[in-house]
This record gives structure tokens, C-alpha cells and sequence, in this order.
């Protein structure tokens, strides 16, 4: 079985491999962009870039759940590791009201550590989200808005927020994704910037959900972070790619370690049905959502990495017609 920490200290060493903390609706992204330094080994499990960094402080007691979702499109999944913890270690402040919490001493730069930081009070479960600034205007202004809802109408610290782009950061119970690029928005076409960035999205925060419904973590246990390794089909871009079968053999790993049941017996059913020539109209489908999930996956991916079969097709035509269960290719969201 894969040994956590050696996998994410490898991992961190990856350029092709992306990073999340936060909760359904508020969430910072860390990933490499083509043109940035390498990364390096470092003593712990960080990495940054001049555009965000990552850092994993603690991972006793953590769960890693590897886990693959159904894309819309046919010819694609997605896939990635929750660090979990039970519900009640992973908790965080749940502050409601903009907060000063002063020096971020733990930033992961040193430079960044004299920066003051504020909580953003979104009062999300698993994630204290905050700005970061050294400003002193800015500063100013959100010190004298403290106390208050960034919500709350009238209120002008969300404007001023969103002109000045200070430093986004995810603090959770097992580490840190620090977001040192604009916010997406006016000042950047409408879109997030290539590389690390944030989305705080009202409407999915309102939800007080901690994950998407798609996402397989166990009951009673909470992502705090995720791990994306490189994705076999998908690039850094989003763009469809050709099979990278190292990619997909090191994921298959992972998910035969720390993969949900359920999944990985839908999984293993299909493969058996196909390894034995089923008729497709002989087979029968897994009862679960997750198990579907998996049987629909390996269709995809047998699709993908042996080619297409004129057996394969009829499972397709009767299994996989549709985008049902297809979760959005935007984790954590």
C-alpha cells in the first residue's frame, strides 16, 4: 500500500500535479503554469511558485480517499485524492464576520509573514478563508469594517477587496494554499488567471455543504485538501490530450489502495463482463450510484487505454448514453 506522506512528498515534486483547499463554494487552487521553476525538494510538503504555494502541516489522522468522477463528455474522467478527516478534527472557526487575525506568521514566505491577515468570515466547516495584506490603506479600511458581514449591503470592503487582489489563503486543519495572483473577475477578462486561484462562489457557500454529492467521502469524514495527479486525458488547460498510460497506471494504484468500495467492485464487475464477453445485454449494472460510477468509468477507460470494440460499443450504447452522474471538471467546487 502506498505510504502517504512518501506519495505526497513526490507529488509535490511533480509539476503536473494539482492542489486544493477549501469547501463547496470557497476554495484555492495551487498548480504549476509552463514557464515556471521547476519544483524542488523541499525539507516539508510545501511548494510555491511566484504565483501560490502549498503547504501540508499535519497529517496524523488523516484518511486519503482516491476517487474518479464521470466527465460530460464520454471520453474523459476525472480524478483526485481527498485528505479527510473526521468531522469534528476538521472543523474551523466558522467566523461569520470579517476578522483581524494580525501577522500571518505561518505564511509559507518568509516575506509574506509581516503581511496582515484577515478572515474573510464565510463560516465554511472545514476552511478558515482569508486575505492577506500588507497594504497599509487596505489595512486601514478593513480594520474599520471588522465585525461586519463583507456581505452585508453597504458594506465596502468586498469592493475594495476585489480592487486591491491581496493574497487569497485557505487555512485548514492539516495546512495552507496560499493564492498570490489577481482575483478572477473585470481585472483579468472574467476569467481566473492561468495557475493558482480562488473562487468564492455565495450561492454554492449558502449550501453549507463541505463537498460536491459526487465526491465519495465517507460518512462522518470531512476533505480537507486534495491531491490531482496528473490527469491521462485532460491537460493543464483543460484540453483533451493523447493517453499518458504512466499517468493512468500510477492513478490506478492510488485508487486500488484508498478507492471506495462500492466503486471498485462496479469497477471490477464491468472488467469481468468484458474480460468474459458478456453480451451486453446479459449484463447487469451495479445497484448503487457509486457503483454505476465505477462501471460506467471502466467502460470509458477501457474505451481509452484498449480501443475501441465492436463488444465495447454495445455496453456503451446501453450503459453510457448520457451525462447521468457526470459531475463538472471543476473539483471541489
Amino acid at each position: 500500500m502506498p505510504e502517504l506522506h512518501e506519495t505526497l512528498k513526490a507529488a509535490l515534486q511533480d509539476a503536473e500535479t494539482g492542489w486544493n483547499m477549501g469547501s463547496f463554494g470557497a476554495i484555492a487552487e495551487f498548480h504549476h503554469v509552463a514557464g515556471d521553476s521547476a519544483p524542488i525538494a523541499k525539507e516539508g510538503l510545501e511548494q510555491f511558485t511566484d504565483r501560490g504555494g502549498i503547504r501540508i502541516d499535519h497529517l496524523e489522522g488523516v484518511r486519503p480517499v482516491a476517487y474518479e468522477t464521470l466527465s460530460p463528455k464520454p471520453h474523459r474522467w476525472s480524478q483526485a485524492v481527498a485528505l479527510c478527516l473526521p468531522e469534528v478534527e476538521a472543523a474551523m472557526s466558522r467566523r461569520t464576520v470579517l476578522t483581524d487575525l494580525g501577522p500571518d506568521e505561518g505564511a509559507i514566505r518568509e516575506e509574506d509573514r509581516a503581511a496582515h491577515l484577515f478572515d474573510m468570515g464565510l463560516a465554511q466547516p472545514q476552511v478558515d478563508f482569508c486575505i492577506r495584506t500588507a497594504d497599509p490603506d487596505l489595512i486601514a479600511l478593513l480594520q474599520a469594517e471588522v465585525g461586519r458581514s463583507l456581505f452585508e449591503q453597504n458594506n465596502p470592503a468586498m469592493g475594495a477587496i476585489l480592487k486591491a487582489h491581496p493574497h487569497r489563503v485557505a487555512l485548514t486543519r492539516i495546512g495552507r494554499v496560499e493564492v498570490y495572483q489577481m482575483i478572477g473577475g473585470p481585472d483579468t477578462g472574467g476569467k481566473s488567471p492561468e495557475g493558482p486561484h480562488t473562487h468564492v462562489l455565495p450561492k454554492l457557500l449558502r449550501a453549507e455543504r463541505t463537498h460536491s454529492a459526487n465526491t465519495p467521502i465517507p460518512e462522518g469524514w470531512v476533505p480537507c485538501g486534495y491531491m490531482h495527479p496528473e490527469n491521462p486525458v485532460i491537460g493543464r488547460l483543460g484540453e483533451d490530450k493523447a493517453l499518458n498510460r504512466a499517468a493512468y497506471d500510477a492513478f490506478q494504484t492510488l485508487l486500488g489502495a484508498w478507492g471506495a468500495e462500492q466503486y471498485m467492485e462496479g469497477k471490477a464487475a464491468l472488467t469481468r463482463c468484458i474480460e468474459r464477453s458478456v453480451p451486453a445485454e446479459d449484463a447487469i449494472e451495479p445497484g448503487t450510484r457509486e457503483g454505476r460510477s465505477g462501471w460506467r468509468n471502466a467502460l470509458r477507460q477501457m474505451r481509452v487505454v484498449q480501443g475501441k470494440t465492436a463488444l465495447l460499443e454495445t455496453y456503451v450504447a446501453r450503459f453510457d448514453r448520457d451525462g447521468a452522474f457526470a459531475d463538472e471538471e471543476n473539483p471541489g467546487h
